[in-house]
């Protein structure tokens, strides 16, 4: 029995646990979409290839598992670079599946349909890798590389260009054989050996340091080992944003996710041992250069290429987050001295929380509402808005991998689309999206994509009838505020055009009330506020 290659890819992909896809079919992808149905995959039909991927971002963070975009050539790879360089910033899992003209009857400048000089080369520029397959032998190959690299190393998007004539090729209906072996041997000998790990951590533990831990994103899927961790050795610890809720907010030595204040380096300083979990202690992490470590600070990642001297004199550990936290508890036998002051912890965490509500006035009352609101195993997509920036600091969150932000990349236009795909992932758990009323336009036309999957979403949306940070920022920089008010659409009845529900909450009690609501209905919900809610 035969087959196209375009059909194959779908059976490939559900060999490999995929059961949704991502995407928007057009006449240069077609044949991707012929075996979707007969491998039992169920497709996501997205309103814009940005939104395809965000959904796809979205699903992998709420999963762990990779998104998977079909998108057509030229225009749609662009589409969807965005989401791409997105994916690519925050170690997100999402393998792109895209058509490419036929390069031997290519000729280049004579305007074929969705030419582009070199798609592949630009699609390379935000991710981790992209190949063109030459062959169906070799299509199957890239699939195989980028599940078993999904699996053991950092978690980052890949790009497959398939030609049009390959994907409409005949061939044999077969289960694909799986592919690089050798490559996984390369992978495990790239670590740090345990025996050198286990040496580190006897030495570092061979009395009761004062330690500090510092989680990210990394360590999100260990969390029951990092508390562990925490409890044997009597540490305190800090969260990066994409680590809040690995230690919950409400343990006493957890000074929350407040890196990034420069006071933080008091508190590091402090430490004899700082240990950073599953982070890049990035730009965004710290927007700092240095870390302020002044005792012995070790630093455990599984890229070798996430360290960086810049942030301070490290011991680099390359492995997982979840086998260093279960190695460490196989060192340290017993739980050790407390060596911080818990008072201390509350005493900075009361500082740190008015820093933010100086700054951005108002927006701490109702991000406590909508803690209070929402129920605890809620998880949060925002976008790029104060709102947002506020809450990533303030909010409280008890378990991990629940808040979602465009961290790295900064990107516009995530929260809608992500937490759409997001909530196909979360298996009928609550998700909120958090958007501000510029971003949200960016893929507004995702509601569209939301009523049709039923999704009871609520959508809080942020109006302050501004780009309100950029404004702030110009102040700063004394630059007369210029090009930052735009004129907004009555969002209300946009939504509402869309099929979703609309609610305007004129107090904090009504938006509370709302977000409970929104959770009961059987499509999307827009959330309104302004900063009106506060004066009543």
């Amino acid at each position: 029995m035969t087959s196209t290659l375009g059909a194959e890819i779908s059976h490939c992909l559900k060999s490999k646990g995929v059961d949704i896809i991502f995407g928007i079919p057009g006449v240069h992808n077609q044949e991707l979409y012929r075996g979707i149905e007969e491998a039992g995959i169920r497709h996501v039909l997205a309103r814009h290839e940005q939104g395809a991927g965000f959904m796809a971002d979205g699903f992998a963070r709420i999963t762990g598992l990779p998104g998977v975009v079909y998108v057509i050539s030229g225009p749609g790879v662009c589409n969807v670079m965005t989401p791409m360089g997105q994916a690519y910033s925050d170690s997100v899992p999402m393998l792109i599946i895209a058509s490419g003209l036929d390069e031997v009857t290519l000729e280049p400048g004579r305007g074929q349909l969705h030419e582009m000089k070199d798609q592949r080369a630009a699609a390379e520029t935000v991710c981790d890798w992209a190949i063109t397959a030459a062959d169906e032998t070799e299509a199957y190959e890239l699939i195989d590389r980028a599940f078993l690299e999904f699996s053991t190393k950092r978690k980052r998007p890949k790009y497959i260009q398939v030609p049009i004539p390959l994907l409409e090729k005949k061939i044999e209906k077969n289960k694909p054989k799986e592919f690089y072996s050798e490559l996984e041997i390369q992978i495990t000998e790239s670590r740090t050996p345990v025996s050198e790990i286990n040496q580190l951590l006897e030495s570092i533990f061979s009395e009761a340091p004062k330690v500090l831990f510092i989680f990210g994103g990394g360590a999100s899927r260990c969390q029951e080992s990092a508390r562990r961790a925490l409890s044997r050795t009597s540490a305190a610890c800090f969260s990066t944003y994409s680590g809040r809720g690995i230690i919950p907010s409400d343990d006493p030595l957890n000074f929350g996710s407040y890196l990034a204040r420069p006071s933080s380096m008091d508190v590091i300083g402090e430490a004899e041992i700082v240990i950073a979990v599953g982070t890049s202690l990035s730009e965004v992490d710290l927007w700092r250069d240095s870390l302020g470590a002044t005792g012995r600070f070790i630093w455990v990642n599984i890229d070798p290429e996430a360290f960086s001297d810049q942030i301070g004199v490290h011991e680099k550990v390359v492995c997982d987050s979840e086998s260093f936290l279960n190695l460490l508890l196989k060192v340290v036998k017993t739980d050790l001295d407390i060596n911080w002051d818990k008072t201390l912890v509350s005493k900075f965490q009361k500082k740190w929380e008015n820093e933010v509500d100086l700054e951005r006035p108002g927006i701490v009352e109702i991000c406590h509402a909508l803690r209070q609101a929402a129920p605890d195993n809620t998880t949060f997509f925002s976008d790029m808005t104060q709102f947002a920036y506020v809450g990533k600091e303030v909010i409280p969150m008890s378990l991990s991998n629940h808040w979602h932000h465009p961290y790295g990349f900064g990107t516009l236009g995530y929260a809608l689309p992500a937490a759409i795909g997001g909530a196909l992932g979360a298996s009928g758990a609550p998700v909120i999206a958090i958007a501000g009323d510029y971003g949200f336009q960016y893929t507004i036309q995702e509601l569209a994509t939301a009523v049709e999957l039923e999704l009871g979403l609520p959508i809080i949306l942020w109006d302050n009838g501004k780009l309100k940070e950029i404004e702030d920022s110009m102040r700063k920089a004394q630059i007369a505020p210029n090009a930052v008010i735009a004129k907004n659409p009555d969002f209300c009845k946009l939504a509402e055009a869309y099929g979703a529900l609309a609610v305007a909450p004129t107090d904090i009690k009504s938006f509370k009330v709302s977000i409970q609501d929104a959770f009961k209905q059987k499509k999307p919900t827009l959330i309104y506020i302004t900063e009106k809610i506060l004066s009543k």
